[in-house]
Parts: C-alpha cells; sequence; structure tokens
C-alpha cells in the first residue's frame, strides 16, 4: 500500500499558545495529594523512584483533552491527570514529574532505552508492542473514526476513505487500519500536523481515535467534525519496561484504587469530559 510522507508543519508560538490556551482540559485539576513515606519491597521500580522522589512520563504534547502543552509550558489532559495519580502514589509531587513528549514513533524506543519510566499517551495495546513493553490498564477504550471539514457531505463512514488521501501518524495503529481497509495514508509526526492537509485539501480526512478527534475539533469550533461510528476498538494503556511485573501490577492496583475512589473519574471530569460523556472504565489485564 501506497504511503506518503509529509514535510513537518512548522507551527508558530503564536499558534501554539492559541490551541493550548483553549480546550486542554486540566487546568483546574488539583493535584492529588502525594503518599506519605510510602513502602515498597526494595529492588522494585517503585521503590526506585520513590528513594529518588522523581519520575519522568512520556505523554504527547499536542493531543487536546488528553496531552496538550499549556500556556505555562506544563502538559495538561486525561492522560496528564492519570500520570499525576500513579506519581502521586509513589509520594512524588506534581512538580517533581519530569514530563517528556512523545510521538506515535517513539514511545517504545523511550521506554526501552530508559528514558521515561512510563509512557501515558493515547497508547493503544497490541500484541505487537507486547512484545517489547509491557502495559498497565487499559484504563480507557477509544475507538477508531473521521475527522473532515465541517462541509464535506461526501465521507460518512471507513468505506468511503477507500483509495482516498487520509491523513494519520506514523508509528500509530490507525495508520496501520488505513492501509488494511485500502485508504492511502499520508503520514506526519504529529496529528496537529494533519490538520493543514486537512484544510488545503491535500487528503480527505484525517483517522485515528474518536477521543484524540473530538479534542481538535472543540478546539477548531466549525471548521472541522468527526464523522461516522467508531470502526475499532483502542485500548489505551501505561506503557512500561518489559516484564517489570511487579511495577505493572502495582499501577493496576492504583488504577482500579482511582476507580473506586473518584480520583479517575474527576480526572476526566475535569478534562476530556468538558467534551465528551464519561463511561466507566475497562476492567484491567492481569495477563
Amino acid at each position: 500500500m501506497k504511503r506518503k510522507k509529509l514535510s513537518l508543519i512548522a507551527l508558530g508560538g503564536a499558534a501554539l499558545l492559541a490551541l493550548s490556551a483553549c480546550s486542554g482540559g486540566g487546568g483546574d485539576t488539583a493535584a492529588p495529594e502525594p503518599e506519605a513515606a510510602p513502602t515498597f519491597e526494595a529492588g522494585t521500580t517503585m521503590a526506585k523512584l520513590a528513594e529518588e522522589g522523581t519520575i519522568t512520563i512520556g505523554t504527547k504534547f499536542d493531543q487536546p483533552l488528553f496531552g496538550l502543552v499549556g500556556p505555562d509550558g506544563d502538559p495538561v489532559g486525561f492522560d496528564v491527570e492519570i500520570g499525576k495519580i500513579i506519581a502521586a502514589k509513589l509520594g512524588i509531587a506534581e512538580d517533581k514529574i519530569e514530563w517528556k513528549e512523545t510521538v506515535s514513533a517513539n514511545r517504545e524506543p523511550f521506554i526501552q532505552n530508559g528514558e521515561v519510566d512510563i509512557v501515558i499517551a493515547t497508547y493503544t495495546i497490541n500484541d505487537k508492542r507486547k512484545e517489547v513493553i509491557s502495559f498497565a490498564g487499559p484504563y480507557y477504550m477509544a475507538g477508531q473514526s473521521i475527522l473532515t471539514l465541517a462541509d464535506n457531505k461526501d465521507i460518512k463512514s471507513e468505506d468511503d476513505l477507500v483509495g482516498q488521501p487520509v491523513c494519520s501518524v506514523t508509528g500509530s495503529t490507525p495508520a496501520a487500519k488505513l492501509a488494511e481497509i485500502g485508504a492511502t495514508p499520508v503520514l506526519t509526526d504529529t496529528y496537529s500536523n494533519c490538520l493543514e492537509p486537512l484544510r488545503t485539501g491535500q487528503v480527505v480526512a484525517v483517522s485515528t481515535d474518536n477521543v484524540i478527534l473530538a479534542g481538535l475539533a472543540a478546539q477548531n469550533e466549525g471548521e472541522f467534525k468527526v464523522v461516522g461510528k467508531p470502526f475499532t476498538e483502542e485500548p489505551y494503556g501505561i506503557g512500561l519496561k518489559l516484564d517489570d511485573t511487579e511495577f505493572r501490577n502495582w499501577i493496576n492496583d492504583v488504577l482500579e484504587e482511582a476507580y473506586e475512589d473518584g480520583s479517575y473519574e474527576e480526572a476526566w471530569t475535569s478534562t476530556a469530559g468538558t467534551v465528551l460523556e464519561f463511561v466507566e472504565p475497562p476492567a484491567v489485564d492481569r495477563y
């Protein structure tokens, strides 16, 4: 299947500021209180991070509602809030978290090379990725959908993408799905870089997870629309080093506790929940 590679479209500083000022979510969320002197079994990742008092979390910097750089230079969104919940359980305060921008193509390498401790970045769990990293979760179930210009009347479902140029991101599961259904993937490194080609007609649509598209549409009100029903299931997980079973199980425990004590729903309501309805989180996978 033919693939095209977009040259990067530079976003000016003013544009970035405008993007981050609206619909990012997370600005009004109170940071979770760090656990006081948590204790962990010696030699575990949890013990190491708690002792160091800091954690490096990879997340998206251009995903409205989930991970978007705010006016102060810090990311905001649902994924960011989940990261803060995990850090707090390690006794790590919000200001001791190092946020590292990750794009779809570098999430596994960052984990494997130790550049980040975990990745929370609209990160779909799949078997190929599980060969090189491990996942905690899932903590959210998304689905691939379609973003078009608001006045487009021709694209109504994935069937209408066959043979058409459609923008997505290198290394993502949505890009692979586009090739599978017979669309012509036009690939770049971030979804925000897909918007200008959509505006100019280089592509007929952008396709990725419905929650990402909803955020882009909300930030550009009246310009774009999300069409059709989701045509895949995309379970979002938290990436970590392969076979770190203790750490994965511990993160799953933290997620389940957040489901029970309301902090998960609070994180959703203050970020993605400003646009999307709340849905009960999926059961974590104890593989």
